[in-house]
């Protein structure tokens, strides 16, 4: 750990060696990101935040998410099985047995997190994606209900490449192909993608697939205005092994959820999960003089959800259908430019549920069967302001009205009801001040505000959860940015405080079925540091064409508050699921020929499984790399060929522990040593 630390500082003291680089170096692209309206250098930007572009994300396997959003600090992402995603950002999965929470998720200008608060990021195929900006902390003041962060999605564009392929395969049955088609006319632009995965899986019971397809066309019908539409389809289906205790995760981590007593195993009922989304949107972006913008963006899906669980058996169809519109003014002066965006966004989500006893994995006598619908609306404010291309100042505020309405249809029949929460005002101010054209200084306070998931007010024990209360607090943060004139190195420290109240976790009753409740509050004390360095920067000639490192460190010391379930005083605890020391490191070698090799390691720390602390998964260490030779040229196909190995250290280890778990099943082991490869193919205009 020492020596970890050691080589982050020395990153920082390379600064001196760094402004001598003779001019001759290239110098390397500046990051830019977009988090609040306004395009911006990341070394000003005044939140935290944190780019992962298309060269990042193509030397990862492709299969998952879970390792390149790993690589940032702060962010703590879980896969219990192939395609059983969890992600929490500066906070922990108690909310999220599976599926994502707490976070407002969008992809290019569409929210895809629904009114009632869950957001199915495992539809998507990472095949599609371009770039990804996560930004960490509340940003209720803009993008609506969230406590933990905001993650942007921008799909994929094909530029000058008319189609691209790829194919891969590996270990425990992995397969992988996906396609994507671009054409642009004068006017217009379609890209089209698709791709097909899937796998055994490592444990018994554990295989998945996904089939995804997904079309983007963007037509200029005048100057300074463009019509986008966006669509994509996915079929997802993983199977669930289940939580084993710790003699049953020590024997064999590999096996399913055994039977216990009348209680059938995870394989007897064909515990899995079936999911079909349909997506859509259309954006209209109008520059309407050179000051004044306007967009607007319509959006809906529609998703069917079967979830053959041990104990039931549950079908949820659910419809989102949402708006978001904005316009902007802004001005640029001798020594201020300054921007103005007002707008509103409004979604409203009808989930159908019903919950059958499961007959070997088929819905037997009907349990309970409900209709609820959330409303979720915001009115937002964003002003920036930019003093001497120095002091950057962002003012932003929101309005938001949550509610839902709920029947019972079954096994008593009532009338609609309706709950309302008090409309909540988040603000968020934020300033940052670049003192020399390689610092910066930034500060922030912010509110953060999220009222309970449908799947929490009506969680798996089929009661409508009326007292169960959002969360909210406030978030302290301030941190500097280092970055030298040439691009070669860069650094980051973050520290934030983040006072929570009214915090909702999740707890299991003995037969296995969740129920939240609202555990008082929590301190979150962090610490998260981000340092890259070309050490020899790209294109340099020699054996070594390019080595760059990265290394992410994210210290968190969270501690629950004012918590007292029943008779057990949990005040002082480590929050549950949440490691205190997480590393993340990258290195990417440049080698002649075209052939690169890129290492990371992720080292995470033991982690609480439960409230009372009295249970943790052990510390971990995950060492994984690839190879690969690209841009081969034949004719006017450029081909790429690639092999890898994950958890290269053969490392036992969970990744999705079941957190409160009845009777300790806590445990969900991930794949041991295992190893890919494949081909991948793009085609050149002429």
């Amino acid at each position: 750990m020492n020596m970890r630390l050691f080589f982050l500082l020395l990153l920082v003291g390379l600064q001196a060696f760094a402004q001598n680089v003779p001019d001759s170096v290239k110098r390397l692209k500046e990051v830019v990101i977009r988090p609040y309206f306004s395009t911006q250098p990341l070394l000003r930007a005044t939140g935290s935040a944190a780019v992962l572009d298309s060269g990042l994300l193509g030397k990862v396997p492709g299969t998952s998410l879970v390792p390149v959003l790993n690589s940032i600090s702060g962010i703590r992402m879980e896969e219990r099985s192939p395609g059983s995603y969890r992600l929490s950002i500066r906070g922990s999965l108690l909310r999220s047995p599976f599926g994502v929470r707490n976070i407002k998720i969008y992809i290019d200008e569409f929210p895809l997190t629904d009114a009632g608060g869950n957001t199915y990021l495992n539809a998507l195929d990472l095949s599609s994606i371009a770039e990804i900006q996560v930004l960490k902390g509340p940003q209720s003041s803009i993008y609506g209900a969230n406590s933990g962060g905001v993650v942007l999605i921008s799909p994929l564009q094909m530029g000058n490449s008319p189609a691209q392929f790829k194919i891969q395969g590996g270990s425990y049955g992995l397969f992988q192909q996906s396609a994507a088609f671009g054409h642009q006319w004068t006017n217009n632009q379609l890209e089209l993608s698709q791709g097909n995965q899937r796998s055994d899986g490592y444990r018994q019971h554990s295989a998945m697939q996904r089939k995804y397809f997904q079309v983007m066309d963007q037509y200029r019908y005048a100057a300074g205005a463009r019509l986008k539409a966006f669509v994509f389809y996915s079929d997802l289906h993983y199977d669930t092994p289940g939580g084993l205790n710790a003699l049953q995760y020590d024997q064999d981590p590999s096996q399913a959820r055994p039977a216990a007593g009348p209680v059938k195993s995870a394989v007897e009922q064909q515990a899995g999960i079936y999911s079909k989304t349909l997506f859509g949107g259309l954006s209209n972006d109008w520059q309407i003089s050179p000051n004044f913008k306007q967009v607007t963006a319509v959006f809906s899906s529609y998703t069917n959800f079967k979830n053959p669980f041990i104990t039931n058996y549950e079908h949820r169809k659910e419809f989102t259908l949402g708006l978001r519109t904005y316009v902007e003014y802004s001005r640029e002066l001798q020594d201020l430019n300054w921007k103005l965006n007002l707008g509103l966004e409004s979604t409203r989500t009808r989930s159908d549920v019903e919950n059958f006893n499961n007959n070997y994995g088929s819905p037997a006598a009907l349990q309970a069967s409900d209709r609820l619908k959330a409303l979720s609306s915001l009115a937002f404010l964003n002003l920036n302001l930019d003093f001497f291309k120095k002091w950057l100042l962002e003012i932003s505020a929101s309005g938001n009205l949550y509610g839902y309405h709920y029947q019972s249809i079954a096994p008593q029949a009532s009338a609609e009801k309706t709950k309302n929460f008090d409309p909540q005002f988040m603000p968020r101010m934020a300033l940052s001040y670049q003192s020399s054209p390689v610092l910066s200084f930034r500060a922030s306070v912010s509110r953060g505000y999220s009222p309970p998931t449908l799947a929490e007010i009506r969680a798996s024990d089929n009661v409508i959860n009326v007292n169960l209360q959002p969360e909210s607090g406030w978030n302290y943060e301030s941190g500097l940015r280092f970055e030298t004139k040439n691009k070669r190195f860069f650094g980051e420290l973050t520290g934030f405080y983040y006072h929570l109240q009214n915090a909702i976790v999740r707890r299991l009753n003995q037969n296995d079925t969740e129920y939240f409740l609202n555990a008082g509050g929590t301190g979150q004390w962090g610490l998260e540091t981000a340092f890259s360095a070309w050490l020899v920067p790209a294109k340099s000639y020699g054996l070594v064409r390019g080595l760059q490192l990265r290394t992410a460190w994210t210290l968190s010391r969270f501690k629950f508050k004012d918590y007292i379930d029943r008779k057990d005083n949990y005040s002082g605890n480590d929050l549950t699921g949440v490691p205190k020391n997480i590393i993340s490191s990258t290195a990417d070698l440049l080698l002649p020929g075209t052939w690169y090799l890129f290492v990371q390691h992720n080292y995470t720390s033991r982690i609480p499984l439960n409230d009372a602390n009295s249970v943790y998964a052990a510390a971990y260490n995950l060492l994984q790399f690839k190879v690969g030779w690209k841009n081969l040229k034949i004719g006017s196909v450029r081909a790429e060929v690639f092999a890898g190995a994950d958890n290269l250290l053969n490392q036992r280890y969970s990744l999705g522990n079941d957190l409160n778990a009845a009777n300790g099943r806590y445990f969900n082991a991930a794949a041991r040593r295992n190893f890919y490869a494949g081909l991948a193919l793009g085609f050149n205009r002429h």
